[in-house]
């Protein structure tokens, strides 16, 4: 039985990473998957925090926000505090991230990616991981070729979707609708040697037994080797 939009139980959303979508960033892009747009950014700051001084080591972070008209109704800018929601997802791709990295190659110097939500209709945290990979990757590319960092930072590529059960049946890449009424609701996080960053999976007044477990890391694998595809193909375009 097909979905709401027409898509099988399997089928991700389009995918659309956009290159270079602004000018003054080491590293951007504009990802699109369905109707979430999310636009990611990688900058380069000389220098590391104080924790991590004096070590060798890089560090590399993560910001996350949704714009005020990025949903149905305007929300406030965050300004200066950080709601409880997006501290934890700049927490996870942050993690995300620097999962991938080596971040010795990085010398004590910090990239900051910035993940703006222009537009919301579920999956935003991962489309901010799958678009913040490229954008960091962009950004390295350029900062080699500039000589302001020693290595290659990056061993693997990352990605991640959300997988829910909805309505008894599973379903791969939620857009919203399908997870406001999700009965479960698992954002996995993967890296492209198949190992997992991240398991969030939650039943929402509800259980999930160990072989709904494996069925939806399944389809989450399938399509997080869809969305490493995406990756390399805007990667090698650029």
């Amino acid at each position: 039985m097909a979905r709401h939009d027409g898509r099988r139980a399997n089928q991700l959303r389009s995918v659309e990473i956009i290159t270079h979508f602004t000018k003054f960033a080491a590293g951007s892009v504009l990802i699109k998957t369905g109707e979430t747009h999310v636009l990611c950014t990688a900058s380069f700051v000389e220098g590391v925090p104080r924790f991590r001084e004096d070590t060798g080591l890089g560090w590399l972070t993560a910001e996350y926000d949704m714009l005020p008209a990025s949903t149905g109704e305007r929300r406030s800018r965050s300004r200066n505090k950080v709601d409880g929601r997006a501290q934890e997802i700049q927490r996870l791709i942050g993690r995300s991230l620097r999962a991938v990295c080596h971040l010795a190659d990085l010398g004590e110097n910090t990239i900051y990616l910035d993940c703006d939500v222009l537009q919301a209709d579920g999956g935003t945290r991962t489309a901010g991981i799958t678009g913040a990979y490229v954008a960091l990757c962009l950004a390295l590319r350029n900062l080699r070729t500039e000589g302001k960092i020693p290595g290659r930072v990056v061993r693997q590529g990352v990605a991640a979707v959300s997988v829910g059960k909805v309505g008894g049946r599973l379903l791969l890449d939620l857009d919203y609708q399908e997870d406001v009424g999700a009965d479960v609701d698992c954002n996995i996080v993967m890296t492209s040697r198949g190992e997992f960053v991240e398991v969030q999976s939650t039943g929402e007044e509800a259980t999930f037994t160990p072989g709904d477990l494996d069925r939806m890391l399944a389809l989450a694998r399938r399509g997080i080797r869809q969305l490493l595809s995406a990756q390399r193909k805007a990667l090698s375009a650029s």
